[in-house]
């Protein structure tokens, strides 16, 4: 035992020294290593010799060259540098003088490829997206600021509708006048002679338009619009529309005026209103063949009246017998034609309630109880049996009528009783209120009108000119939701289009904001097309995508409401048509308010800065921390140069 102890601490010591003796040995050739370079250097450098294979790695610098040696540590071998990509600017020069007063979707050298029949040339056909515009529509050399409300109804500055055709076709029936710079409008038209105020009074004798009952209205070939223009005085707002045709400029002249107004025309689609949305709807002369095409035309307006609503006729072939002659048709051929209008109102189940003078005037039921049981003897048109009542964004029109919503009993108002104006525009919808518009309840709805006074407050505090009674008149909600903007501005001398874009993924509110006893139209700033058959792609026709116009003249509106409208169409229509559409129909000098996410509006932004407009952004009415912004824009004033003079050859 004690001999295995001793052998283990003998190789413990033996182990230890043996390590001792390598670190002793390491440190003596350290050292003289050390030392035999220290000689080495002090000989100087050593001659090259080519022939020996060492001499490249031996031969050496002085040792002072050692400190300014410049060491290259980058590569050799690389792919030359990219060179740096720019930023696009975009860049939108004016347009030619030529397309001062361009409507894309109603353009008369597009619409001549169009079939004739029934006047589809004349709706809506709009240019496709390698066509579209890329530059900014010119107010016309002169151009001078609308005059104001009320003063509007009777006047406009020649120079911005340069256009004396009415004031000469139409002469005898004092719709214009030219005196001196500027038009007079005296109210005249075809049938109301002694004006339209005059006109209006003799309605009113046969149908009470002054109680409140009577809100909405809409006026097929509205000519200058001085129908609409004094229903206002009455609280009678009207949609006046007409085609772009011969009479030129007529929906110019109204929209001049500070009169709701849209191009538009009776044709193969449905107009861009909802169901139930008019208390009257008038034509005085407007030429529309109501008993031609099956009636296809009078069960277009019955489709857009609301249960109980009017529908007001007058010109050929009213009072026939004292005024055929003047109309240069036979007696025979007018009271024919009365007598498909009156066979057609009757298969609607229309009651004509009064014939007086030049003026008749038939009722829509109220509910469609009795109407059902006379399809017995009316065999057609029938009952619609598949299409939405409300979808009409090109959608075909068709000979069915258009059934009303269910009722339990005779007295019974189909789709639910409307209060009287004004009490009308804050009480909740029926539409809302029966629960027929998916997701917005009675409660939403009284949220959004008080949303929308404080943001519209808001903007008053910011906008001072939004703020002046009279320094706006024709105003345009792109994305009006349930019309909230517009209530908030009731009571001021203003008139608001409320657009609802027609898109899937957005409730159509478009019938709410009728209900409330506003106005607006369906409106798709995008639209997916089907291309011509030949471009196909696996044997499937491909689907192409463009930005679509608003069925209006250039310099229709004072001021512009856009919320959210940006981030709706992402990804779907370009940044840049949008601004370029909203560029068309804002008046020099006219005011935009966009409300969107903030990167989304520093897009804007750049691109509004190469438009001449003036812009800046600022923080949403809760504070600066919300990723939702504000921006406060102006047209610049701007116009097409002067002409050049004509010289004599």
């Amino acid at each position: 035992m004690a001999a295995t102890r001793f052998l283990s601490h003998i190789t413990i010591f033996n182990s230890k020294n043996s390590n001792l003796y390598s670190i002793t040995i390491l440190a003596i050739l350290c050292t003289i290593f050390y030392l035999i370079g220290i000689w080495q250097h002090s000989l100087g450098p050593i001659p090259n010799s080519s022939s020996s294979p060492v001499s490249g790695f031996l031969s050496s610098s002085p040792c002072y060259s050692l400190h300014t040696a410049q060491l290259d540590f980058m590569p050799h071998h690389l792919p030359h540098d990219p060179t740096p990509a720019t930023a696009r600017v975009p860049y939108f020069p004016p347009c030619n003088i030529s397309f001062s007063e361009y409507t894309p979707c109603e353009d008369a050298r597009r619409s001549l490829k169009f079939d004739r029949d029934m006047l589809i040339y004349r709706q809506r056909h709009c240019p496709e997206k390698n066509e579209l515009l890329k530059c900014r529509i010119p107010a016309p050399y002169g151009y001078k600021v609308p005059f104001r409300w009320p003063e509007s109804r009777e006047f406009a500055w020649f120079a911005n509708v340069p256009h004396k055709e009415l004031t000469v076709e139409k002469k005898a029936q004092n719709w214009v006048k030219v005196e001196g710079e500027k038009f007079r409008f005296p109210g005249g038209g075809t049938m109301f002679p002694r004006g339209a105020d005059a006109y209006i009074d003799d309605i009113d004798k046969l149908i009470n338009l002054k109680d409140g009952s009577i809100r909405t209205a809409i006026d097929t070939g509205c000519g200058v619009a001085s129908w609409g223009a004094y229903l206002l005085s009455r609280n009678i707002i009207a949609m006046s529309f007409a085609p772009r045709d011969t009479h030129e400029a007529q929906v110019q002249f109204a929209l001049e005026r500070g009169v709701p107004a849209l191009i538009g025309v009776l044709a193969s689609i449905r107009l861009p209103y909802p169901s139930r949305a008019f208390d009257m709807a008038h034509c005085s002369r407007c030429l529309i063949p109501w008993g031609n095409y099956d009636g296809i035309y009078l069960i277009e307006v019955d489709r857009i009246l609301r249960p109980g609503g009017y529908w007001i006729l007058s010109g050929p072939p009213i009072n026939w017998e004292n005024h055929w002659k003047g109309w240069n048709r036979t007696a025979d051929d007018l009271k024919a034609e009365q007598s498909r209008i009156e066979t057609v109102a009757k298969s609607l189940c229309w009651k004509k309630i009064v014939q007086k003078g030049d003026i008749a005037i038939w009722q829509k039921p109220t509910n469609h109880i009795h109407c059902k049981a006379t399809r017995k003897v009316f065999k057609q048109p029938r009952f619609c049996q598949t299409q939405n009542p409300d979808m009409a964004w090109y959608t075909k029109l068709e000979k069915c009528l258009t059934p009303l919503p269910q009722v339990s009993e005779i007295k019974e108002i189909a789709g639910g009783q409307l209060p009287k104006w004004p009490q009308r525009l804050n009480a909740i919808p029926p539409r809302i209120s029966s629960g027929s518009l998916t997701g917005v309840t009675g409660n939403n709805f009284v949220e959004n009108t008080k949303l929308w006074k404080e943001r519209v407050a808001y903007y008053k505090n910011i906008d001072y000119q939004l703020a002046q009674t009279v320094r706006y008149r024709n105003l345009l909600d792109m994305n009006a939701y349930l019309g909230g903007f517009a209530a908030a501005l009731v009571d001021d001398p203003v008139w608001v289009m409320n657009a609802v874009p027609v898109e899937a993924d957005q409730l159509n509110t478009l019938g709410v904001i009728y209900e409330r006893g506003l106005i607006g139209t369906y409106q798709n700033w995008y639209f997916p097309f089907l291309s011509l058959p030949s471009i196909k792609f696996n044997d499937s026709l491909v689907f192409l995508d463009r930005c679509e116009a608003m069925s209006t003249y250039p310099r229709t509106y004072d001021f512009i409401h856009a919320d959210s409208i940006f981030s709706l169409y992402k990804d779907r229509c370009d940044m840049e048509d949008i601004l370029l559409e909203m560029d068309r129909v804002l008046r020099p000098e006219g005011s935009v308010i966009i409300r969107d996410d903030v990167d989304v509006l520093l897009k804007i932004k750049k691109i509004m800065d190469v438009m001449q407009w003036e812009g800046r952004i600022a923080d949403h009415e809760k504070g600066p921390h919300e990723r939702e912004k504000i921006l406060f824009a102006v047209k610049q004033y701007w116009t097409a140069p002067p002409l050049a003079p004509k010289h004599d050859q």
